[in-house]
């Protein structure tokens, strides 16, 4: 069988895969996006939809900095992606808060964004504690059993299922190739020479991507890479539509551009089971409900449960391959927020051949460093 030649291939069509095939395309690349299908643990299609910098990088101020500037991009992607398709993608930045429920809360969340403001250093670090009486003026119907939260003007939220959407559309628009149902069940690797073979036939490219979320641990040695993530489930709850009631989301809780409002923020260490806890539904209800009683007056709607690409030690893994130049991994639980970073800075790191020594932290060779401590 004839192999399809093209510039770059790129594994898994998920918001991650999909965000960096859009940005190679725009860069001039003929790109080949190759998507498993729906077999596949699809992080995206369960996502909660925060653009979410304030818990991001405690203790690694280089992914707050990344986190940051991946949100400071996203207005223009979401404009560019919605003058390209039409397509609304309900992206709202109006700031965010993480609530707290306990005055304990309310003192960790305190010492840990204080920490944060400190390593952030001349790259600054804006946010405010804020107490109940005050965020009761800023959310409405919040519980009387709230005694206060955190607040940063660089939060915000999105419709996923519009920004996948969408970044398919751009990418096939402008001449991409979608392949679907194209598991990888081979793959050969020299430098600059990648010849991957599929259900869907035969790939080959000077470049590849592999972001194929929690396949990426079985495909990066194949590559001369090194993905060690697993899955971290997380369950999600929704109710039915309501009248705009939130003007800004939580950590845990926010409103759609639909109206209806979504709870979630469990994190469960239960490999690839998908399956729903009612304790666990039980408590995110529970936390919704102390936060704002009113959420108890609406039905549950749907619900489901997905599984989060996690590394060793939270952060994402960028790489790309010492023996097999041309190839790169791309691995993160924050698709959404990273969308911006990945279409608009990531990508054009890989176009022109070599990732920016800013990623040198993200690597996966920091799990070497620390194995040998």
């Amino acid at each position: 069988m004839t192999a399809r030649a093209s510039d770059a291939i790129v594994i898994g069509g998920g918001l991650v895969g999909a965000a960096i095939a859009h940005g190679l395309r725009d860069q001039g690349l003929d790109t080949v996006l190759l998507d498993e299908g729906d077999i596949a643990f699809r992080a995206s299609r369960g996502n909660f939809g925060l653009v979410w910098v304030q818990s991001k990088g405690l203790g690694a101020p280089w992914y707050q900095q990344w986190t940051r500037n991946s949100a400071a991009a996203w207005p223009d992607l979401a404009q560019d992606l919605t003058a390209r398709t039409g397509l609304n993608l309900s992206l709202l930045q109006p700031g965010g808060i993480g609530l707290c429920l306990t005055e304990a809360e309310f003192e960790d969340r305190s010492r840990r964004m204080e920490q944060m403001r400190a390593e952030a250093g001349n790259f600054g670090f804006d946010y405010r504690m804020i107490r109940s009486h005050e965020l009761r003026d800023m959310l409405p119907g919040l519980g009387p059993t709230v005694v206060g939260g955190s607040f940063t003007p660089y939060d915000g939220h999105v419709s996923p299922l519009a920004l996948l959407q969408s970044l398919h559309r751009v990418f096939t628009e402008a001449g991409g190739a979608y392949i679907p149902n194209a598991k990888v069940t081979s793959g050969t690797a020299a430098p600059n020479d990648f010849r991957v073979e599929t259900a869907a036939g035969t790939f080959t490219a000077p470049r590849i991507v592999l972001a194929a979320g929690l396949g990426n641990a079985e495909l990066a040695p194949l590559f001369g890479l090194n993905a060690p993530v697993r899955p971290q489930k997380g369950q999600v709850l929704v109710t039915e539509r309501a009248r705009t009631i939130l003007p800004m989301p939580t950590t845990s809780i926010r409103q759609t551009g639909e109206g209806s409002i979504m709870l979630g923020e469990s994190q469960e260490e239960a490999g690839f089971d998908l399956s729903q806890q009612p304790p666990v539904m039980a408590t995110i209800a529970e936390r919704a409900v102390r936060s704002f009683p009113w959420i108890a007056e609406l039905n549950i709607v749907r619900a489901w449960s997905a599984l989060r690409v996690m590394a060793p030690d939270g952060l994402p893994i960028y790489d790309q391959s010492d023996r097999f130049p041309g190839a790169f991994t791309a691995n993160c639980h924050s698709g959404v927020t990273l969308a911006g970073a990945h279409a608009r800075m990531l990508a054009p790191m890989i176009a022109a051949g070599a990732l920016d020594p800013l990623l040198a932290p993200f690597s996966a060779k920091r799990f070497d460093v620390q194995n040998a401590a």
